[in-house]
């Protein structure tokens, strides 16, 4: 591999190039209209995470946006592996993306797009640094709503970030690490590319609605089974946020993060409390043994 390919690989217009080459057309509706759909599959030691899973929701999820993907199941799992392949990366952060593409000119009818397909690979990507895992994160719950539901189907990985983007600058300016947006009823929904998790009596429960069915929050649901832990899905008040035990986020970037301080009130003891420790070594230690993990390459 090149100097030039180090950070990664891109798959587009049916071609292999260098991220740093990777350019899509600046009328593509995906930019201009955040028409798109994404779904970020992680490599760990050589193995994709639940790739078959991935692909299920995101054939699933552009068939929601009427898109139609230009590869069929094998192809799109051959092209994620060749660029991992190409790259020669172990552990890999790998997106696949459907925009709705260009229309004709002058043509606002999104049924005459031609919708475009790309993907690529960078080094794994983690949501906190190493320092920030041990520690823990300090999460603002911020004062801005998340995009309704009835608006923008939360169960689609969109690029309607601009709730999050604002909210994380409310979070740093207030001192904090990252942000959760509530919904219009004050319930929490999910953070900038994680969902959350709040432990109390060694039981766990999540939001249920405003956000997205991540795998990692997937997984949890399979590990507590295994564990014999309680975990649920239900509303919660972002009021209930800071007197639980513990709190920690979910994500494909990273596994689970632990929650230490929230609005500057630390939670517990201050340190990653032992289920979240727990739930944690266990996801890891399951993905080592290649649980779910699919082979990169032919």
């Amino acid at each position: 591999m090149s100097d030039q390919d180090k950070g990664g690989i891109a798959f587009i217009d049916g071609e292999y190039q260098p991220i740093s080459e990777a350019r899509i057309p600046l009328l593509d509706w995906g930019f201009l209209r955040s028409d798109a759909n994404q779904d970020t599959v992680s490599v760990w030691k050589g193995l994709f995470f639940r790739l078959e899973d991935h692909l299920d929701r995101f054939e699933q999820n552009i068939a929601k946006l009427r898109m139609t993907c230009p590869h069929n199941r094998d192809q799109l799992r051959s092209i994620v592996s060749e660029c991992v392949c190409r790259s020669g990366f172990e552990n890999a952060y790998v997106q696949m993306i459907m925009t709705r593409g260009v229309p004709p000119v002058g043509i606002r009818d999104p049924r005459r797009c031609e919708n475009r397909f790309y993907a690529f690979c960078v080094p794994y990507v983690w949501i906190a640094t190493p320092e920030q895992q041990n520690k823990g994160l300090h999460l603002i719950v911020s004062s801005i709503c998340r995009i309704p539901s009835e608006s923008v189907d939360p169960t689609l990985k969109h690029y309607h970030w601009l709730d999050f983007q604002m909210g994380l600058f409310e979070a740093f300016d207030r001192g904090g690490d990252t942000v959760v947006l509530v919904n219009r009823n004050g319930d929490l929904t999910e953070g900038p590319g994680f969902n959350l998790f709040l432990v109390q009596n060694g039981s766990l429960t999540t939001p249920d609605s405003g956000v997205l069915n991540g795998m990692t929050r997937r997984t949890l649901f399979e590990l507590c089974a295994e564990l014999k832990i309680q975990c649920q899905a239900a509303q919660i008040p972002a009021t209930q946020l800071t007197n639980v035990d513990e709190v920690f986020l979910s994500s494909t970037a990273g596994g689970l993060i632990p929650i230490t301080t929230i609005n500057n009130q630390v939670i517990g003891d201050g340190n990653p409390g032992p289920v979240t420790r727990q739930l944690r070594n266990f996801y890891w230690r399951k993905r080592e043994t290649g649980w779910h993990g699919t082979p990169v390459g032919p």
